[in-house]
């Protein structure tokens, strides 16, 4: 015997839910390929300093973003299947899910909280050790030079946040990137340092923003799935 009444509602309340869950995680998804493959973080994080390799600790959270849309777009189809045969086998797998994947958001979300700045600081760290390489003697032995242009050139930047860092674009033409005069290199020449923090705050601000978004629809779709569940049990009975 179906539902019916209000507990009829809930059931396509929580399919349209799911619907939208189900959504969520193909843009998620979507968003975190694009990320992986956005032309400025791939030329700045495949790079490579003598035998040390650039930080790869964003691609890390990028790699779980990448599995949580694509876990969101099977609990998502789960649930809309789950609610239409009003199956409280399915739903409660669904719920059991919800858990799961709520859970290890809120995980990823404290860790990436803590790790937001670090991100930052240690491909500042790697970009600072490439650049006094390159202004060096030695820079001709290694590929130094040849990552600090990449970094100038991707981002538009020259130099770290010191004195060496601002005077740069006036003596080393070869690093930073060519303006029209020397005025234009004194003007417009901004610190890498800052353009990295710019880079990678802006892209953690959208999975944040996503996270956000996906987590109340996942607390909306729990409380759903429960009463619906209650109510497939009850209409059972008669």
């Amino acid at each position: 015997m179906g539902v019916e009444g209000c507990t009829k509602c809930i059931k396509y309340l929580l399919f349209v839910f799911n619907f939208i869950f189900w959504l969520a995680g193909g843009i998620i998804l979507g968003v975190a390929l694009w990320l992986r493959h956005d032309s400025q973080t791939t030329n700045i994080l495949y790079l490579q300093l003598g035998d040390k390799q650039a930080p790869n600790t964003f691609y890390v959270g990028i790699y779980i973003l990448i599995a949580v849309g694509a876990v969101m777009m099977f609990v998502g189809f789960l649930g809309c299947y789950g609610a239409i045969q009003e199956s409280q086998c399915l739903l409660g797998t669904f719920f059991t899910c919800l858990v799961i994947l709520f859970a290890c958001e809120v995980a990823a979300g404290i860790w990436g909280f803590v790790n937001k700045d670090q991100i930052a600081k240690d491909v500042k760290q790697f970009y600072d050790q490439a650049f006094q390489q390159a202004l060096m003697a030695e820079s001709e032995t290694n590929n130094g030079k040849a990552v600090v242009k990449t970094f100038h050139e991707t981002l538009d930047c020259c130099g770290p946040d010191n004195a060496i860092g601002v005077i740069t674009p006036l003596w080393r033409d070869d690093l930073c990137p060519k303006k029209d005069s020397f005025l234009k290199n004194l003007i417009e020449s901004s610190s890498c340092h800052k353009k990295i923090d710019e880079l990678f705050s802006g892209k953690l601000y959208l999975i944040g923003i996503a996270a956000i978004v996906v987590a109340v629809i996942m607390i909306f779709e729990m409380i759903l799935s429960m009463v619906l569940c209650c109510g497939i049990r009850n209409s059972s009975v008669y």
